[in-house]
């Protein structure tokens, strides 16, 4: 028999042979199925090493909804890349996130934030160095290294200009070439070294809808005072729902997400097919919110609902807590079920080494996180106990697997 690492390969040539389609299939490669060899044994573990053997009697699998690619596939791609949104969709991604900033000519881009560009790209390398709010100074003594250049700094023509690379800056550097040269060693420059293709907003729409991918843009707050040349925050909110008109797209593909609640409301008051399926980003953990006391859920889950909201979207280690060795749902994920809120997760291989507690993605769980395979133990309690919607993934390929194993949309 096939190991469960070369099977995929060759399922994966075929789809490229064959004119299926991103709609009809998808290619995760050998991660996810290492994965489930570094479960602990039990029965989820046999019930997806069960899945594993499917593969490699030559199972195809299918893009599901579940899977979210978040940013792209940036655990091996530079995000919202051309590539990153590629690989995303080839592994499954049913909906991709383009998050989107905009320009100094108002133009709407896809970046993680607008005042990211000196750890997501090239530009300290290039002469648009100049255009930097804060140039490149270097580490001295105690001083670390740091840099500062927005997208609102650039015309759209000039962004053009820039290629992606893997986000990473090293705050000891001496000179711009270290600053640059920092990528974590649980991620990779592997493609990043080849291509690094920056989009517009608009270009994804058109990419992703011919991947046969769905839509979860996020409105970034800016990093400029609003209005901007005129351009108010609802502006802003109101030409990302424009891209999607303008492309034909409809209102049951897309997903409008915005840590600003004030964002959502919009949404659903002016744009109420978009609206339903608005995602209010919480990211109240910064604040005095206990995931285990209702009483500090400001506003409540009730009171969300009642504004309309319908989707809600918390880091991972909200929605869980460790109880007795064991990964359960925290108070935050019952209440907001009891609400009939809709639940997505973000995000799944983003924090680095699960051998050593899993980072801040999965802080509310650390001390029973000891190994890669307990990706799944969340997953599973995500989807089967708490019912989450979808999970954001760094690579899609894992998420995609669990949801055709477990059957889900």
């Amino acid at each position: 028999m096939l190991s469960h690492i070369a099977r995929p390969f060759i399922v994966s040539l075929a789809f490229i042979a064959a004119p299926l389609g991103l709609a009809d299939a998808a290619t995760i490669g050998p991660r996810p199925l290492f994965l489930v060899d570094q479960m602990k044994d039990g029965p989820l573990k046999d019930k997806l090493a069960a899945c594993v053997s499917e593969i490699e009697a030559g199972k195809i699998l299918t893009p599901r909804l579940f899977s979210i690619g978040h940013r792209g596939a940036p655990l091996q791609f530079p995000e919202h890349t051309l590539e990153s949104y590629k690989a995303a969709a080839r592994m499954g991604a049913g909906i991709i996130e383009c998050d989107v900033t905009f320009t100094k000519d108002k133009q709407l881009v896809c970046r993680h934030a607008q005042d990211d560009l000196h750890t997501t790209t090239n530009i300290l390398a290039t002469d648009l160095a100049a255009t930097c709010a804060k140039p490149f100074s270097p580490a001295s003594g105690d001083k670390k290294a740091a840099a500062r250049c927005l997208t609102a700094d650039l015309t759209l023509a000039e962004f053009r200009q820039l290629n992606g690379k893997m986000d990473a800056a090293n705050p000891r550097a001496t000179d711009v070439d270290s600053y640059m040269s920092a990528t974590a060693g649980w991620r990779t420059d592997l493609y990043a070294n080849a291509a690094g293709t920056l989009m517009t907003h608009k270009e994804s729409i058109a990419l992703l809808k011919s991947l046969g991918s769905k839509f979860t843009p996020e409105l970034k707050a800016p990093a400029v005072p609003m209005p901007f040349e005129g351009m108010s925050q609802t502006d802003y909110a109101q030409k990302l729902i424009d891209d999607y008109k303008e492309a034909g797209v409809p209102p049951s593909d897309v997903w409008p997400q915005s840590f600003n609640l004030d964002d959502v409301l919009y949404w659903i008051e002016h744009e109420p097919a978009f609206g339903k399926q608005a995602v209010w980003l919480d990211g109240r953990y910064g604040k005095d919110m206990d995931i285990m006391d209702a009483s500090t859920f400001q506003p409540s889950m009730q009171e969300l609902k009642e504004m309309g909201v319908h989707y809600l979207a918390p880091p991972l280690w909200m929605l869980v807590t460790a109880k007795d060795g064991k990964i359960v749902p925290s108070t935050y994920a019952r209440e907001a079920k009891a609400a009939g809120l809709k639940l997505i997760a973000w995000s799944l291989e983003r924090s680095g080494n699960l051998a050593k507690g899993g980072g801040w993605y999965y802080r509310s769980v650390n001390e029973v996180i000891t190994q890669e395979g307990d990706v799944y133990a969340l997953l599973n309690l995500l989807a089967n106990d708490i019912g989450v919607t979808g999970t954001f993934s760094d690579w899609p390929a894992t998420t995609t697997f669990f949801a055709n194993c477990m059957d889900l949309e």
